[in-house]
């Protein structure tokens, strides 16, 4: 009885091994890909885009589309899963110029976040310093996809404070520069942040030139207090609050020459009372104003924003 349940199991592991012998071999893992469009609008964009990624056996898991009314433009944005192998990075660069030169594209991303560099940044802060940590914060938990070159501030900090350490800890440069009416330090600020992709002010108490916009020649994220246009320029809560609002707000938008004006890309809003006083409706504010920029911020590193008209914007 013990030789025929030696032999039986013998049987069972032979057939056990052609069994996974015969086994498909494991799919290579997929990477997700990104795709905007801006361009004139035409019969067919959406099909030949749909094309453009099936026809590399890739697999498109969300779409949207907007084409303004009377206006002949088209935007649309795609995500994607693919194969790298069937599908190289370089290769495909190549097909969807082919596919915006096609369409004429005013503007043609793509973006495989798992490949492609980290957006490089640098952070523009004053005295503040709840955007500052809350966007530190966020980038050392993954949560955005971008690399801090620097820090740069017209206010000192204490070697021993939250932020610095946060800073070291991370060996993010800091570089403090007292400004004044007269001299902005412009061209310290322009040498430090060359070879950055974009801008983000962080509270950032100062006024760009329209010389600094131009020799930088990219985007430049802003944070502000209160629902643009309303309250500009200093001291917004306190505007904000000495006119008696209900309704108090955040509004991240790209800097541009007229102060506070530039196209907009997100807003929140929080209900204030009477029963408010000063230190809780600053306190509002600020929460308001983190959780903008962050959101924002997110939304231009995952392609969802274009621009729209002069001072407008699409946001998918």
């Amino acid at each position: 009885m013990s030789v025929l349940r030696r032999i039986s199991s013998r049987r069972v592991l032979q057939s056990a091994n052609r069994s996974l012998n015969t086994l498909p071999e494991p799919s290579p893992p997929l990477s997700h890909g990104i795709h905007v469009l801006y361009c004139p609008d035409s019969v067919g964009i959406v099909a030949t885009i749909s094309e453009c990624i099936a026809s590399k056996g890739g697999n498109i898991l969300e779409a949207d589309v907007f084409v303004p009314q009377n206006k002949n433009v088209f935007y649309s944005r795609s995500e994607f899963v693919f194969d790298p192998i069937k599908w190289p990075r370089a290769q495909m660069d190549k097909d969807i110029l082919k596919l915006s030169k096609k369409y004429n594209a005013i503007r043609s991303v793509v973006r495989v976040p798992s490949i492609d560099p980290k957006y490089k940044i640098a952070v523009l802060a004053s005295k503040q310093d709840h955007c500052l940590v809350d966007l530190l914060l966020a980038w050392q938990d993954g949560k955005l996809p971008i690399d801090i070159s620097s820090v740069i501030s017209n206010h000192d900090r204490l070697p021993n404070s939250h932020v610095m350490r946060l800073l070291e800890r991370h060996e993010i440069p800091y570089h403090y520069l007292s400004t004044c009416k007269e001299d902005k330090r412009e061209d310290e600020i322009l040498q430090l942040v060359q070879d950055t992709d974009f801008l983000v002010l962080a509270r950032y108490m100062q006024v760009l030139s329209k010389s600094f916009l131009n020799k930088y020649a990219k985007d430049i994220i802003n944070i502000h207090h209160g629902l643009l246009p309303s309250f500009k320029g200093g001291n917004p809560c306190r505007q904000a609050f000495y006119a008696g609002v209900k309704l108090i707000g955040a509004t991240s938008h790209f800097v541009t020459e007229e102060l506070d004006c530039g196209p907009i890309i997100e807003q929140m809003v929080e209900r204030v009372s009477h029963k408010d006083n000063l230190l809780s409706f600053v306190q509002k504010s600020e929460n308001l104003e983190k959780q903008c920029l962050l959101k924002a911020l997110k939304s231009y590193c995952e392609l969802r924003v274009l621009p729209y008209e002069d001072n407008r914007t699409v946001v998918f």
